[in-house]
């Protein structure tokens, strides 16, 4: 029978929405909150989203089938540069731009036929949200978490705007990929170094999440114990402070480097004769991208000041130098130089003739530091230090600490990499800061009956210019401070659009509240999120961006939890034939409705599962779709052309009544969905799929008895929905089920029954043995090397084995 794929999908998505399948239940009785990262709504959706949105549609609807309750919604962020970038290309209005690419998009999903519950979809550049994000930000100023203040602030020159630092990626902007500089502004910032400590400590609580996203939000908020140092200038009542977690090399500095960008640098010089060789090189560091300025590789550069810092325990008076691989942004801008136990210190030294002190020895050796070819960076026997010569230098970190500290000279301290949040943007297209400046009452949050602050509208001139747009908009600037009453002048900036997308997952669960940003027992009943899915781009923003604010909201007692997920799954990229990324600037974008269009929703699911595992990548080509649909086509012939007087139900003969083809049909059976339950979990869609291809001839090869064949068929129907949800329906119908086939409950699998044709087979890596496997009796040899590659593939780490030998029932030996 022909498979007419645009009436069949046509069909069943018009009875999805007329029943409310989808619709979230007011009172769950077992519920599961299922989140995939919102959209940017900078044009149609394209394969990475139809991935991403997918593999989601797979779980929810194995959830349902589960018999939980689902909350499963979508929305667009709607705000930013992303919006803002696009629209300005297209020379249209931010808002015209947004929403009608939001309406585009939004029925390009609806024909994927993902089980969104639509009636809680959130747009978060319209008043009805942003007003609740500007909420957010006066909770925070109240709270005393936000502030504004002059700084050194990551400038993209071609977006016009300053960036988080999470936003930086390798010295270049997030978004456009050119290079970031530095610009001194007054903005606005989130203490979300208060919550340090706590976005640290959560880490060891989220064990469903990947373990690379954990380490690199560890590294990226980079704790670390040690000193801070006061070291007088000499001739001068200034004094500057650096962060060492090396204390026992204290007597051991013979230079200091100061970051280009310290407020101190241009002042020490000031009429000085090094003035204009520190602000010509100064300048010139402001061009260096962040990423060359820090590598360890390469020669570094710096000038000598000519100004000498005073060593507060040995009295040593020691050179400070500008250098560029000193960052203003970590520590205190400024960074003690031991040459003798530092490589990147002895490098510098080396190049410009300052001298080396060795202060730590292996023990029982001597070290000459005129003879050092590199320098001497290991624990050891401190010497040259005063009364600390002598003892080992782990415990001369503390003893150093204590007497610096008794001095009066500095303090023990913790040091964070992380930087408070920059959330200001001087851009037209985001959420209006809630805050008015008046001459007599200086910063004045709007009052919250006022809000929204509405973004005004008609002609304006968005394109950004260095400074806000709203800048020139003096009806909106113009307003009555609320405090006094007198005239002041409204913050001109617009929030940064993780503002609106770090609070969006409790929105959903109560979108249409007018009164609060949600209704707290509804976050209640919802909360945390059961299974965040998106991309691991996000790990050191918007991640941990989240994170902060649900610790913020539960220390407010809006959220009765500390973390909001409790799984996060990370999908791979999907790139074209070449190995590129697909994106509209490349011009290699694929877009998911042709393949619709000229295939149908499942065969092109199928086809993008069976690619690869969800978290890898795919090489996509459309050479999938032809096995996946031949596949497709063969299935749907024969539930269709079988009668439906096959499917009543007829108890199941007794096991061992059975002859070998029915039994070995009935074992196959419960060994698919023993595999398939627990693929679905692991996100191995791949070898899911891969698996009922393999076990569809055994049901079109059983004659008899036709209770056997209708239960293979029933089952492969149910296992089949969540991955090709408009043929299991079709299927399930033709059976003589009237309910949707995701109101049946999802099979099991008789474990006793699998026991009997099971044996373990010895997965091995170049010889070595790394995993044991338990399959049936009968896997073939190509089912084997699948499930073996699978097993190891985190150990296999992407590489490509260069041979597979596989002894069919014993081992599979992987050679790389």
């Amino acid at each position: 029978m022909g498979y007419d794929f645009a009436q069949l999908e046509k069909k069943w998505q018009e009875k999805w929405e007329s029943t409310g399948l989808f619709r979230t239940s007011e009172a769950p009785r077992k519920k599961y909150y299922l989140l995939v990262m919102f959209a940017y709504p900078s044009g149609d959706i394209h394969m990475g989203h139809f991935r991403n949105y997918s593999i989601g549609d797979v779980i929810a609807r194995h959830k349902m089938m589960e018999g939980y309750d689902l909350l499963h919604p979508f929305g667009w962020d709607a705000f930013g540069l992303p919006a803002e970038g696009a629209a300005i290309k297209a020379g249209v209005d931010p808002e015209e731009w947004t929403l009608r690419n939001i309406s585009v998009s939004r029925s390009t999903l609806k024909r994927l036929g993902i089980s969104y519950d639509w009636s809680r979809e959130v747009i978060t550049c319209l008043p009805d949200y942003y007003k609740w994000t500007q909420w957010m930000f006066l909770q925070f100023f109240n709270a005393g978490l936000a502030y504004q203040a002059k700084s050194l602030a990551n400038w993209c020159p071609d977006c016009k705007t300053v960036l988080a630092n999470e936003q930086v990626i390798n010295g270049l902007c997030w978004r456009c990929s050119n290079e970031v500089t530095k610009k001194d502004l007054v903005q606005w910032f989130l203490r979300i170094t208060d919550y340090a400590d706590r976005l640290l400590e959560g880490l060891d609580t989220l064990e469903g999440w990947p373990e690379n996203i954990v380490a690199m939000q560890r590294n990226w908020i980079g704790r670390s114990e040690g000193l801070q140092i006061d070291f007088p200038l000499k001739d001068s009542p200034h004094k500057v402070s650096v962060f060492t977690t090396r204390p026992d090399t204290l007597y051991g500095v013979t230079f200091m480097a100061m970051a280009p960008e310290h407020p101190l640098a241009k002042e020490l010089v000031k009429g000085t004769p090094q003035e204009g060789a520190v602000l010509e090189y100064i300048n010139k560091s402001q061009l260096k991208k962040e990423i060359d300025r820090t590598s360890t590789v390469g020669e570094k550069d710096g000038v000598f000041s000519g100004s000498y810092a005073i060593n507060p325990m040995s009295g040593d008076h020691i050179e400070l130098w500008i250098a560029d691989y000193v960052l203003a942004s970590y520590g205190t801008g400024i960074v003690m130089g031991v040459p003798a136990h530092d490589q990147r210190d002895f490098l510098f030294a080396k190049k410009y003739g300052i001298p080396l002190k060795v202060v730590i020895e292996p023990p029982g050796e001597r070290l000459d530091a005129a003879t050092m070819e590199e320098a001497y960076v290991n624990e050891g026997v401190m010497t040259h230090s005063g009364n600390f010569s002598g003892i080992p230098s782990p415990d001369g970190i503390s003893a150093v600490s204590l007497a610096v500290e008794e001095k009066g000279a500095g303090m023990r301290t913790i040091n964070y990499r992380l930087r408070d949040w920059l959330v200001s943007r001087q851009r037209y297209w985001g959420a209006p800061i809630p805050i008015i400046h008046c001459d007599k009452c200086g910063t004045v949050p709007v009052p919250e009956k006022d809000l929204p602050v509405l973004l005004p509208r008609g002609d304006i001139d968005f394109v950004p210019k260095g400074r806000s747009p709203l800048e020139d908009c003096q009806d909106y600037i113009r307003t009555k401070c609320p405090a006094c009453g007198r005239d002041a002048r409204r913050d001109p900036d617009t929030l940064d659009t993780f503002m609106c997308s770090s609070w969006y997952y409790l929105r959903y669960a109560d979108p249409h509240n007018e009164s609060a940003p949600f209704d707290r027992e509804k976050v209640k009943t919802w909360l945390p999120v059961d299974l965040y899915i998106g991309g691991s781009e996000h790990a050191c923003g918007h991640l941990i961006y989240f994170r902060f604010f649900n610790k913020f909201l539960e220390d407010k007692g809006w959220v009765p939890y500390d973390e909001p997920t409790l799984r996060l799954f990370n999908h791979g990229m999907v790139l074209d034939e070449k190995g590129d990324i697909m994106s509209k600037s490349k011009g290699n974008v694929v877009s998911p409705v042709r393949l619709i269009e000229e295939s149908g929703v499942d065969v092109s699911r199928l086809a993008m599962f069976f690619a690869s595992p969800s978290d890898k990548e795919v090489l996509w080509s459309d050479n999938f779709i032809v096995g996946v649909k031949r596949f497709v086509t063969r299935l749907y012939s024969f539930f269709m052309e079988t009668g439906e007087d096959l499917f009543r139900e007829e108890p199941l003969p007794a096991f061992d009544s059975l002859d070998s083809e029915a039994q070995k049909l009935m074992i196959a059976t419960h060994r698919l969905t023993k595999k398939v339950s627990e693929d679905i979990e692991r996100f191995h869609f791949n070898t899911a799929i891969a698996a009922m291809m393999e076990f569809f001839p055994l049901v079109e090869g059983l004659q008899e008895p036709d209770s056997v064949k209708a239960f293979a068929m029933k089952r492969l129907a149910l296992l089949i929905a969540p991955f090709a949800p408009h043929l299991g329906e079709e299927f399930w119908e033709h059976m003589g089920n009237r309910e949707s086939i995701f109101r049946s409950p999802w099979p099991s699998y008789d474990e006793e029954l699998l026991s009997r044709d099971m044996i373990t087979i010895v997965i091995q890596v170049n010889g070595k043995v790394r995993e044991r496997l338990v399959i049936a009796q009968d896997t073939g040899v190509e089912e084997m090397e699948r499930a073996a590659l699978a097993s190891v593939s985190t150990l296999l780490a992407g590489k490509e084995p260069k041979k597979v030998i596989t002894v069919k029932g014993k081992l599979v030996n992987i050679v790389l």
